[in-house]
């Protein structure tokens, strides 16, 4: 079997995640502590025992997310399962943080510390109820963005998230969101659904939040990751540092790859897809990718311990 490694985006927190990690395993309780540390404050209070509203905002979720992702690595690298087990990692949109943390590329401090401003300066580009995302099922890539190009009018309309075959997310201005998802079943979308997001992500209405990401990331440590990473923008791996820090940046107006990222890992050889973290999303895209791959999601103890035992 040829294993990935992949880390889920915004929309997987949920209250509680990642706690009985934190108490089957010190490295897992470790990981919260120190993204505590570098944020100065308790934001695993928040993620065990706080509210959802509050763990939803943007600047909150992202670094809990990761947090959760990096507890349930470092709890299997203590079963004996090895980073280099993988032949490649993934993430989708704030999981490319995560897997770039998981492969060592990025330090876990200046992963939390990163993404707290990303969920900031995301959270700001535009104000609430200007913008806005949609997912249009049952069309692909291709058609999407003619009804997005169609829907936009002088504004900002973009297929922003390309996740599976069946599923296309449209970014930008609402009204101009909202035209896209009258298009889309005027073309035979069999659904398409405004999303319950604070703002429009991966398109040029982000070029703000953008800015702020290439001021942050110019001071931070980027080493090669210790196992490939693809990278959104490119649906392709990426190891050169430089190159990382460059898209990273990019990755916020651009489109997520998904698709083509599962795609391209399938292509070398992988069979086995483990979805790292809170979950089970991306788990789903992967199947309506590609169903000959195996996936498994590794969020909890129990999930640790079921997939110890199908590699015994």
């Amino acid at each position: 079997m040829s294993r990935a490694f992949v880390f889920p985006g915004q929309g997987a927190q949920a209250i509680g995640m990642g706690q009985a990690l934190a108490d089957g395993y010190p490295v897992a309780r470790a990981v919260f502590e120190e993204v505590d540390d570098a944020l100065e404050e308790n934001l695993s209070a928040l993620i065990w025992e706080g509210d959802i509203e509050t763990l939803t905002m943007t600047q909150n979720a992202q670094p809990a997310l990761m947090a959760t992702s990096l507890a349930a690595m470092r709890a299997l690298q203590a079963e004996g399962v090895e980073l280099d087990a993988a032949a490649f990692a993934a993430g989708h949109s704030l999981g490319e943080y995560s897997a770039l943390a998981a492969t060592r590329a990025l330090s876990l401090g200046d992963t939390a510390r990163l993404l707290r401003i990303r969920g900031l300066a995301m959270q700001q580009a535009v104000p609430v109820g200007v913008g806005a995302m949609a997912a249009v099922l049952g069309l692909d890539l291709a058609a999407v963005r003619d009804v997005a190009a169609e829907a936009a009018q002088g504004q900002v309309c973009e297929a922003a998230n390309d996740n599976d075959p069946a599923q296309v997310v449209v970014s930008g201005h609402k009204e101009a969101v909202e035209r896209a998802t009258e298009l889309a079943k005027a073309k035979g979308a069999k659904r398409a659904v405004m999303l319950p997001v604070s703002a429009p992500f991966h398109c040029q209405l982000m070029a703000p939040a953008a800015e702020a990401m290439a001021d942050a990331l110019a001071s931070v440590d980027i080493q090669a990751p210790q196992v490939p990473v693809v990278a959104n923008v490119l649906a392709a791996p990426v190891q050169d540092p430089e190159e990382i820090r460059d898209l990273l940046v990019r990755q916020i107006t651009g489109a997520v790859r998904w698709r083509e990222s599962v795609e391209y890992m399938v292509s070398q050889g992988v069979d086995e897809v483990w979805e790292i973290g809170a979950g089970k999303a991306l788990s789903g895209m992967v199947r309506r990718i590609d169903r000959s791959v195996t996936c498994r999601a590794v969020g909890t103890a129990d999930d640790i311990k079921a997939v110890l035992d199908t590699l015994a």
